[in-house]
C-alpha cells in the first residue's frame, strides 16, 4: 500500500496542468492517475483547486556556512526554502569561509550542511586563480559544477579569473565533461559609482559590461566546448548574443531572477534593492520577459544573497549588493507572470524543471513516476502581503516588504513528508 495519495484539480505535470491524483510510497512518486482514481493508500490529500507542484529547485544560493553563518546558514536558509515551495538548493561556492574551490573545503561545507538542512542541497565548486588542479578532483567528488567570475566578486577569497586563466578553466573542466556557471561582467566596462543614488550605480554597471562579459563565454564555448551558463542575466541586451550561440549549436545557456522580472530602477528605494548586475528599468524587464518566452532564458533562480542588516546600511555606493528572496521567489514570480499572461505551467519549468536540467540534479523537477515525493501545494488565488517577520532566512531585509503578491505556498513536502526536514545532500549523478 502506498503512504499517501494526493489529489488536485490542478496538478502541473509534465504534459501541463490538468487534475490528478499522485501515489507516493518510501519517498518516490509511484503513480499519477485520474483525480477520482488512485490506488489505496494510508493517507490522502485533497487539495481541490489548490496546485500540485513539483517542489522547485533553485541553483543559484549562497547560504554562506561556514565561515559567514552570522550572514545565513543552512538551518535559515532551508527553512526558508521550505516555506517559499523549494525543496532542492544548489549552494554556490562563496561567500562562505573557505570558499569551496578544493576538496577540503568541499568537505568543510558538507559537515556544517550534515544533519542542518529542512531539504536537499548540492553544491558547486568555484574556479579561482590558482585552483585548476582541484576542479577535476571537486567534479569526482560530485559538485554539480563550477562559478567563475569575470570580475570582482565583492570578497577577497573568491577573485576573479583572467582571460587566461577563465580559457584555461573552460578547457579543464570541458576535458571531463563539467559545467561552468560564470558571473558576467566585464571588469573594463564596470566604474565606481559616481554617487550613492540609484542611478549613479546603475550607470556604474552598464549593459555593455555584461555583453562584453557574455560574448567572452560563447566565445570560450565555441573554443573548448565546455557548456556554460550565464548567471543572473539583467541586461536584455544580451539576448541576441544568446540567439546567436543556440543558432550555432553552442552550449550556453542563461538564467534570471525574479527581481530582475519583477522590480526595476524606477522604484527602487532602501539599498534593499541592491545587487549585481543591477535591476534595470521597465522596458528591460519587459523584453527579460519576452526572452523567457522565446527559450532564451531557461532558468529563474533567487541569487538569494542575504547579509547582516548593518552591510546593508549605507548608500548604494557602499551597501553589500545582494537581494533575499529565497522565500518569496515563487509567488513574486508568478504575480509578474500571471499579469502577462503565462501559466502556471510555464513557471513551473522556469523554476524546477530546467534548474533540475541544467545541473543534473537527479529525480528532481518534475512530477514523475520514480523521482523523489517533493511536491508543494500553492494556492495560485491567494493574496499574499510580505510581512519581513515571517521570512525564516536570518536576516529578513527584502525589497518586497509591504508587498502584495498572489500565491502563497499552503504545504511543503520533500520525499513525502510535510514541512520539510530531512534534507539531504547531493552528489552530480552522471548521466
Amino acid at each position: 500500500m502506498d503512504d499517501l495519495l494526493i489529489r488536485s484539480r490542478r496538478a502541473v505535470l509534465p504534459d501541463g496542468a490538468r487534475p490528478a491524483a499522485v501515489s507516493l510510497r518510501d519517498g518516490r512518486i509511484t503513480a499519477i492517475s485520474g483525480y477520482a482514481e488512485g490506488a489505496p493508500a494510508a493517507a490522502s490529500v485533497d487539495l481541490g483547486d489548490v496546485a500540485l507542484l513539483p517542489g522547485l529547485v533553485d541553483t543559484h544560493v549562497h547560504i554562506n556556512e561556514p565561515g559567514r553563518t552570522h550572514w545565513e546558514g543552512f538551518a535559515t536558509a532551508t527553512r526558508a526554502a521550505a516555506a517559499g515551495g523549494v525543496t532542492t538548493l544548489v549552494d554556490m561556492p562563496l561567500n562562505s569561509l573557505p570558499p569551496t574551490v578544493d576538496p577540503a573545503a568541499l568537505a568543510a561545507k558538507r559537515a556544517a550542511a550534515e544533519a542542518a538542512c529542512a531539504v536537499d542541497v548540492g553544491f558547486w565548486g568555484g574556479a579561482v586563480p590558482g585552483n585548476l588542479a582541484s576542479l577535476r578532483p571537486l567534479h569526482d567528488l560530485g559538485v554539480f559544477g563550477f562559478k567563475c567570475f569575470a570580475s570582482d566578486s565583492g570578497v577577497p577569497e573568491f577573485p576573479p579569473l583572467s582571460r587566461e586563466e577563465m580559457r584555461a578553466a573552460f578547457r579543464e573542466i570541458a576535458s571531463f565533461g563539467g559545467l561552468v556557471v560564470v558571473h558576467a561582467e566585464d571588469p573594463a566596462a564596470l566604474s565606481p559609482p559616481s554617487g550613492g543614488g540609484y542611478p549613479e550605480f546603475l550607470a556604474s554597471r552598464p549593459p555593455s559590461a555584461e555583453r562584453r562579459a557574455v560574448e567572452q563565454v560563447v566565445r570560450l564555448a565555441e573554443e573548448t566546448g565546455a557548456r556554460a551558463h550565464i548567471l543572473h542575466l539583467s541586461a536584455a541586451g544580451c539576448l541576441d548574443v544568446l540567439a546567436e550561440a543556440r543558432a550555432g549549436g553552442l552550449p550556453v545557456t542563461a538564467e534570471t531572477c525574479p527581481h530582475y522580472l519583477t522590480l526595476s530602477a524606477q522604484e527602487a528605494g532602501g539599498t534593499a534593492f541592491k545587487c549585481c548586475p543591477p535591476i534595470r528599468d521597465a522596458a528591460n524587464r519587459e523584453l527579460l520577459w519576452q526572452g523567457l518566452a522565446d527559450g532564451l532564458i531557461s532558468c529563474v533562480v533567487t541569487d538569494h544573497s542575504p547579509c547582516p542588516p548593518e552591510l546593508k546600511r549605507g548608500d548604494f555606493a557602499t551597501a553589500w549588493g545582494g537581494v533575499s528572496s529565497l522565500q518569496l521567489g515563487l509567488p513574486a514570480v508568478w504575480t509578474a507572470a500571471r499579469e502577462r499572461g503565462h501559466r502556471l505551467d510555464e513557471v513551473v519549468r522556469w523554476m524546477s524543471g530546467a534548474p533540475a536540467a541544467l545541473a543534473a540534479v537527479p529525480r528532481k523537477g518534475a512530477i514523475a513516476v520514480g523521482n523523489d515525493a517533493d511536491l508543494v501545494a500553492f494556492d495560485p488565488d491567494e493574496p499574499l502581503t510580505v510581512d519581513p517577520a515571517a521570512l525564516h532566512h536570518r536576516h529578513p531585509v527584502t525589497p518586497y516588504e509591504g508587498r502584495t503578491l498572489t500565491g502563497a505556498v499552503r504545504t511543503t513536502w520533500l520525499r513525502g513528508t510535510p514541512g520539510g526536514g530531512g534534507g539531504r545532500l547531493l552528489h552530480r549523478e552522471d548521466r
